[in-house]
C-alpha cells in the first residue's frame, strides 16, 4: 500500500479529494479533522431535511419538545391552533435559551434574562401591556420596536410525513417529497402500524440521550445496511436469542443455501445520500415469543394483515430492514423499531437520540414487553447499542494518529456490482454478505454538501449520475 500524507484537512482541502467512490477509498480525515466538522455544521446539516420529533410527542396545543438541529437547539411545538411549528431556541434578544425542559406543556416561552415573551407559533407576544411580550416596551423603545419582525427564528420548512416532523432552515432546498424520493418506502414502514395502518404509531414517552467519543458519521454509516459486522460484534445478542432472527438462528447462514439473515439480503442505494437493507426472504421478522403465546399472536395476526395489504398494493414485504435518511437519522422498522439521531457536537464527540415506536392501538401487555424489549436491545443499556458503541468510540480513537491518517479505510465490498433499481435514482447490490454501495453513495453526497455545492448542482448531479446507471 502507498503511504498517503495526511491532508490535515485544511481549508483548501475539498471533502470530494477525500472520498474516492471509484476506488472504494475513503480518508480518515473527514472523521477526525476540526476544520471538516466545522464546514459540516456550516454547509451540511442547515440545509438538509433532518428529523426533529414525533407528532405524538406534541399532541395537544401548548405541547413542546426540546431537539436539535446540527449544532443548533429548537423547539417542536403545537400552537393554538393545531399546527406544529420547529422554531430557534434562543431569545432575539440576547440569546439565552427561553426554553430550559426536555418537555412539557405552556401557554408561552418567557426568556428568563430580560423577559421577551413568545407564543409557541414563535412570535413575539404583542398583548398591550408592560408585563406581556417586551416588558416596559414603552420605555425601552418607544414606538421603535417591530415586534412582528422579532419573533423567534422559524424553520424555513417544516413536514409532518405520518407523524414523524421534519425540518429544515435553508429555504431553497428541495420539498420533502422530492428529499426523500422513493426512500419514502422505508419511511411508510417506520411510521406505519405493524398491521400495515397508515401512520398508525406513536412514541413512548421519553428519548434516551447518550455522549459517545466518535464522530457522527460512524453511527450513520453503521444503519444504512452494515450487516457485515453482525455476526462480529453482535454474537452474544444471537447467543441470548433477542437479535432480528429470534432464537436459534444467526444473521449470516453458513452456506447461502441454508438461508440465514443473509439469504435475500438487498442493499438499496440512493442518490441523494439515503441508504437501506432489507431482506425480501425474511418471512417473519419478529423474534420468536416462547413464553409469550398472546405476543406471538398479536405479531402474526398483524403481519398476516400486512402481508395482505402490500401485497394488494404491488408491493413486496420487506423495507423492515435497517436505514438512514441522510444525513444523521437512522432506523430499523421492525424489531427493533426505533429511530437514532447522531447530534454533532465535535468531531470526536457524538450525541445520540433514541426514540421508540410502538401501534397506537397497541394492547397494554404488548407495550409493556415491547418497551422492556426495546431497552434491553438498543440504547446505553442495550446489548446491541454497547457492541456497536466500543466499535465506534475505539474506530475513532485509533483513526487519529499521525501515521493513521494517512492510510485511507476500504470501502470496497461489492465495488461495480450495483445494478440499477426501478426505484427513483437507486441502485441495489445483491452481495450475499453485505456491500459497501449505501456507505459509498452516502460519502459521495456528504462531500458534495460539505463542499459547498449549490441545490441546483446537487440535483443536477443526482440527475446525471442516474442517467449514466441506466444508460
Amino acid at each position: 500500500m502507498t503511504l498517503k500524507m495526511s491532508t490535515s484537512g485544511g481549508s483548501d482541502t475539498t471533502a470530494r479529494s477525500l472520498v474516492d467512490v471509484d476506488r472504494g477509498e475513503i480518508s480518515r480525515e473527514i472523521f477526525t479533522d476540526a476544520s471538516i466538522f466545522n464546514r459540516e455544521l456550516e454547509y451540511l446539516f442547515p440545509r438538509s431535511w433532518l428529523f426533529v420529533g414525533h407528532a405524538s410527542q406534541v399532541s395537544a396545543p401548548g405541547q413542546f419538545f426540546s431537539s436539535r438541529m446540527g449544532s443548533d437547539p429548537v423547539l417542536l411545538t403545537r400552537d393554538a391552533q393545531g399546527g406544529v411549528n420547529v422554531l430557534l431556541n434562543s431569545c432575539r434578544h440576547r440569546g439565552m435559551a427561553v426554553c430550559r425542559y426536555d418537555e412539557g406543556r405552556a401557554l408561552q416561552f418567557t426568556c428568563p434574562y430580560h423577559g421577551w415573551s413568545y407564543s409557541m407559533d414563535g412570535s413575539l407576544v404583542s398583548t398591550p401591556g408592560d408585563l406581556h411580550g417586551v416588558p416596559q416596551q414603552g420605555m425601552a423603545y418607544g414606538n421603535g420596536l417591530d415586534k412582528a419582525a422579532w419573533g423567534l427564528v422559524r424553520a424555513a420548512k417544516v413536514h409532518n410525513y405520518k407523524g414523524l416532523v421534519f425540518a429544515c432552515w435553508d429555504p431553497s432546498a428541495p420539498e420533502f417529497d422530492e428529499y426523500v424520493g422513493d426512500f419514502h418506502h422505508w419511511l411508510d414502514n417506520l411510521s406505519d402500524a405493524f398491521d400495515g395502518t397508515e401512520g398508525g404509531t406513536e412514541v413512548f414517552r421519553g428519548v434516551q440521550k447518550w455522549r459517545i467519543k466518535s464522530n457522527w458519521k460512524f453511527v450513520s454509516e453503521n444503519f444504512l445496511g452494515d450487516t457485515y459486522h453482525g455476526a462480529t460484534t453482535h454474537a452474544s445478542v444471537e447467543q441470548v436469542g433477542i437479535g432480528p432472527g429470534g432464537r436459534n438462528s444467526r444473521r449470516h447462514g453458513e452456506r447461502q443455501d441454508q438461508g440465514g439473515f443473509s439469504k435475500g439480503r438487498v442493499k438499496t442505494s440512493f442518490r441523494m445520500g439515503h441508504g437501506a437493507s432489507d431482506n425480501l426472504a425474511y418471512e417473519i421478522p419478529y423474534p420468536e415469543f416462547a413464553e409469550e403465546p398472546a405476543l406471538s399472536e398479536y405479531f402474526s395476526q398483524a403481519w398476516a394483515v400486512r402481508k395482505e395489504r402490500l401485497q394488494a398494493q404491488g408491493r413486496q414485504l420487506g423495507g423492515r430492514g435497517p436505514a438512514t435518511m441522510f444525513p444523521n437519522m437512522s432506523f430499523s422498522a421492525g424489531f427493533p423499531r426505533t429511530i437514532l439521531v447522531s447530534h454533532p457536537i465535535s468531531p470526536t464527540e457524538t450525541e445520540v437520540w433514541r426514540w421508540y415506536l410502538i401501534d397506537k392501538n397497541a394492547p397494554d401487555d404488548v407495550r409493556d414487553w415491547l418497551r422492556r424489549y426495546y431497552m434491553r436491545y438498543s440504547g446505553p443499556g442495550g446489548m446491541t447499542e454497547q457492541d456497536d458503541m466500543e466499535n465506534w468510540n475505539y474506530a475513532t480513537q485509533a483513526s487519529q494518529g499521525v501515521i493513521a491518517r494517512r492510510y485511507p479505510y476500504n470501502y470496497q465490498q461489492g465495488l461495480d456490482m450495483e445494478t440499477p433499481s426501478a426505484l427513483d435514482q437507486a441502485v441495489h447490490s445483491h452481495h450475499p454478505i453485505a456491500g459497501e454501495v449505501n456507505a459509498r453513495a452516502f460519502y459521495r453526497r456528504w462531500a458534495e454538501f460539505t463542499d459547498n455545492l449549490s441545490w441546483p448542482q446537487l440535483i443536477e448531479l443526482a440527475k446525471s449520475d442516474e442517467r449514466a446507471a441506466r444508460s
